[in-house]
């Protein structure tokens, strides 16, 4: 029995961004249609640390995995990585495993290419300016990604560290048609002549003030997956004319940003911005604008908000994508394990 053991060179190489985002509107499309089988991750705590466990299976192509993500806080003390993550390719026919693939490299693809996706579909056809909040890998597979879909002229970036922000600065300085990068100090000054805003942190608390934000402005925000962060204030979703979601159910367990502001207005006995926008927590998945059933980006004016908390279609449809390439181009190692 072979298996294909691709390392985090390989997928990259498997999955260049343009191609991940076509597979994101591919897993979206899926989801939002009721076509794909996506049991909510599963959470095994042990004495250190807690794995999580997200199987998915995508009929219309075959495509079937399981990502698992282990979280240990202890281990950079033993130079190990907080975070690591593998992912295993099934044959749905047979059951068996056809390859076994570095996880976070792919995650950080194709959350990348989710963002790029929604920015694609919620931004401004002429947005130009990205304000950057984080200088670390989803940072930087957040503006690949919107830079495959916009030509961009400036970033405004701003990093807990000054060094990280440099360091990203002069990374971006080498990429090819790269656009000028302005480190800048204050949250407004990130966000207040930006077209895209881009949220890719660790946060717990909201980054900038949302009165900030001028009409016509995207923000995605993908750094907080838990009930009690969030990356952007009340203000944000308050302001925000479209609400858009990865997957809503995900969403109502595991989205601070707006499980947070929602419970804040409904105490403040509002309107909440989520009833004016259709459907608790989210006027659409993006799911289903790619599949014509909501709407995107109206107006030039409108400001556009997209949160996204990672779901395993995204996992099982960029992996399939990665083995197909590995396939096609000999990557990585096979090993036989009979």
């Amino acid at each position: 029995m072979p298996i294909r053991i691709l390392s985090a060179s390989d997928v990259r190489a498997a999955l260049p961004m343009p191609k991940a985002i076509d597979a994101m509107r591919h897993a979206y499309s899926q989801l939002s249609a009721s076509k794909a089988v996506a049991p909510p991750r599963q959470h095994i705590s042990t004495d250190k640390g807690i794995t999580l466990i997200m199987p998915a299976y995508l009929p219309e192509r075959s495509e079937f995995g399981i990502k698992v993500v282990s979280v240990y806080d202890g281990n950079p003390n033993i130079d190990l990585p907080r975070i690591t993550a593998t992912v295993l390719v099934l044959d749905p026919a047979t059951g068996l495993p056809k390859a076994f693939m570095d996880g976070a490299s792919l995650t950080a693809i194709r959350t990348g290419a989710g963002g790029g996706l929604a920015a694609d579909l919620l931004a401004r056809k002429d947005a130009k300016t990205v304000g950057l909040f984080g200088a670390g890998v989803q940072a930087r597979a957040q503006l690949q990604a919107v830079m495959a879909v916009r030509e961009l002229t400036r970033v405004n970036l701003i990093s807990r560290t000054h060094a990280s922000a440099e360091q990203f600065a002069t990374e971006i300085s080498e990429w090819t048609d790269a656009p000028e990068v302005n480190l800048v100090s204050t949250p407004q000054a990130v966000v207040e002549d930006a077209d895209i805003v881009l949220c890719a942190t660790t946060s717990a608390t909201p980054l900038f003030d949302g009165n900030a934000l001028q009409p016509g402005t995207h923000i995605t925000a993908v750094g907080t997956f838990v009930p009690e962060k969030r990356e952007v204030d009340t203000t944000t979703i308050r302001r925000a004319h479209r609400i858009v979601v990865d997957s809503r159910e995900a969403c109502l367990e595991e989205a601070g940003d707006l499980i947070i502001p929602n419970a804040e207005i409904r105490t403040e006995n509002e309107t909440p911005n989520i009833v004016k926008n259709e459907l608790v927590l989210g006027s659409a998945e993006i799911g289903e604008i790619v599949n014509g059933d909501k709407q995107g980006r109206q107006s030039d004016d409108e400001i556009t908000f997209f949160k996204s908390v990672g779901v395993a279609v995204q996992d099982a449809v960029a992996a399939a994508a990665v083995l197909a390439e590995a396939e096609a181009k000999g990557l990585g190692t096979v090993v036989e394990m009979t």
